[in-house]
């Protein structure tokens, strides 16, 4: 993760909560009076957000201290105290709501990610995320992806050529579209088409693109067509995937699984902040 972008959200993220200051907190404490706060799971999962912790506390407070006692990746309790930061009890309060949304957001995700791959152990399948994410968090849904045990797709429009139907259309065939987007495009990119029928696989396997995504396909036509696709080409499916057809998709042998609800749709992983009086 990059600490200077993520820095420089958390800034944006508590401008936008704190406005000119906080009037409940700094009216109500001194600023000399010290306090703890104990970050504390209320639900298992698996955690995500380390830095967010130790970053957001220092934006708002340089002399705030944090100790982490869990590590991105791994496993919590309800009850387990995740961390436990030591400061001005204003400082605390104004830091600990952006941090719980985002560390609630992220660690539900990774929870999430970690159970579908372990839906998927032994198929050699790979789960990977999508562009489905909430605006200005890419970074951090991408890496609590990660942390669960996934793969990131494409970053963004910019990283990466994906060709979906309606690009198809407009272009006249995917042919067309990959032989236009190849004499501009840099060598270092690749090429994936999304594709829905046999005579489009065809046309994508001769085009020489770098994936096909088997888009809405049932996993006993993937694994069909997946034998026709020559092992310099990845391929993914996406779309009809649910909880209970994800293992048949992955033993159909496809390379990856897109999927987009993992960043889209997941509930909060409930975490909470408690604060008490201390001494400096």
């Amino acid at each position: 993760m990059n600490t200077i972008k993520l820095k420089s959200m958390l800034e944006h993220f508590y401008i936008e909560d704190i406005g000119d200051s906080d009037l409940s907190s700094e009216f109500l404490f001194p600023e000399t009076l010290i306090g703890e706060l104990d970050i504390v799971a209320k639900m298992d999962g698996i955690f995500c957000g380390k830095k967010v912790i130790e970053e957001g506390l220092r934006v708002v407070d340089q002399s705030s201290t944090v100790n982490c006692y869990v590590e991105d990746g791994h496993s919590i309790e309800k009850g387990t105290v995740i961390a436990t930061a030591k400061g001005p009890i204003h400082s605390l309060l104004k830091s600990e709501r952006v941090i719980l949304n985002l560390i609630q957001r992220m660690s539900a995700i990774a929870t999430e990610t970690n159970r579908v791959v372990e839906k998927v152990r032994g198929t050699g399948t790979k789960i990977c995320d999508t562009r489905k994410t909430i605006p200005g968090l890419r970074m951090l849904d991408k890496y609590a992806v990660r942390t669960g045990g996934g793969f990131n797709h494409r970053n963004g429009l910019y990283d990466a050529v994906m060709l979906k139907d309606n690009h198809i259309a407009f272009a006249g065939s995917i042919a067309k579209a990959v032989e236009t987007v190849k004499a501009s495009l840099r060598h270092t990119v690749k090429i994936e088409v999304e594709i829905e029928t046999f005579e489009q696989l065809q046309e994508a396997i001769t085009s020489k693109v770098d994936i096909i995504m088997f888009d809405n396909c049932k996993p006993e036509t993937i694994a069909e067509w997946r034998q026709i696709v020559p092992n310099t080409i990845i391929t993914e499916a996406s779309g009809m995937i649910t909880n209970d057809t994800i293992r048949a998709y992955a033993e159909s042998g496809v390379d990856y699984i897109s999927l987009g609800y993992l960043t889209h749709s997941v509930k909060a992983l409930d975490i909470s902040a408690n604060i008490k009086n201390s001494t400096k």
